[in-house]
């Protein structure tokens, strides 16, 4: 294998803070999150664009496969644009809801109050489209990129929390299938449409589902099998 050049490196800029602090922030992070809702009902209030791409510059930090950064972000707040997406993502919500989607699916879908018709397509004031790059261009020349669907999944999640953090609401929406989003959007055909999130201001009047999280117990192994731990758990 040829010798190859080390990349250039830089100093880590990290603080570090005491066990107490660690904790106290890793509580206000875990109790903002916790205010985090998936919302329907949006109020029609816009959104600034220099905020809107303050947030996708967040979710551009995210690690990803190879430092590839398989991912583009589309901001669609033109009306016109917004209806298209809409009704062709009710053609195939319509079409699921009515025959692809088996009882079982239906009817947990049915304690959140969902169902084929999303008026929210068009009533945020915006939506930002995710598209994860199966391959990328450079130079003319097909290229590979690494671990797409987990470098993309954790950009979202970058992206869902920045969106809370900034004081509006969202929801992730994932009509299937979703190419119809490609060919609205015109992107090319190395991007797939991966998630449309609507972004904005909620409702005055809105209402979520009243569901709870799984506890700590529930989420949490705290013994592997066969690893011995002494009291400090190490």
């Amino acid at each position: 294998m040829p010798n190859r050049k080390p990349p250039p490196m830089k100093p880590l800029l990290f603080q570090e803070h005491s066990p107490e602090e660690m904790l106290e922030r890793a509580r206000a992070f875990r109790e903002m999150c916790e205010r985090r809702r998936t919302v329907r009902d949006y109020s029609p209030r816009p959104v600034p664009r220099a905020l809107l791409e303050e947030l996708i510059r967040t979710a551009g930090t995210a690690p990803s496969g190879a430092n590839k950064q398989p991912w583009k972000f589309v901001i669609v707040d033109d009306p016109a644009i917004k209806r298209q997406i809409r009704v062709a993502a009710e053609k195939e919500e319509k079409e699921s809801y009515e025959h692809r989607m088996p009882q079982s699916w239906l009817e947990d879908l049915a304690e959140l109050g969902t169902d084929w018709h999303k008026e929210f397509l068009e009533v945020a004031p915006c939506l930002i489209v995710v598209f994860k790059e199966r391959f990328r261009i450079e130079d003319g020349v097909r290229k590979k990129n690494y671990y797409t669907e987990e470098s993309v999944g954790i950009a979202c999640g970058f992206l869902l929390a920045a969106i809370h953090q900034a004081g509006l609401v969202s929801l992730t929406h994932t009509p299937s299938p979703m190419n119809f989003l490609q060919k609205i959007l015109k992107r090319p055909s190395n991007e797939v449409p991966y998630l449309l999130i609507p972004v904005g201001y909620p409702a005055a009047s809105a209402n979520v589902p009243d569901i709870a999280r799984k506890d700590i117990d529930q989420i949490l192994v705290r013994n592997v099998p066969g690893a011995e731990t002494n009291e400090n758990g190490a």
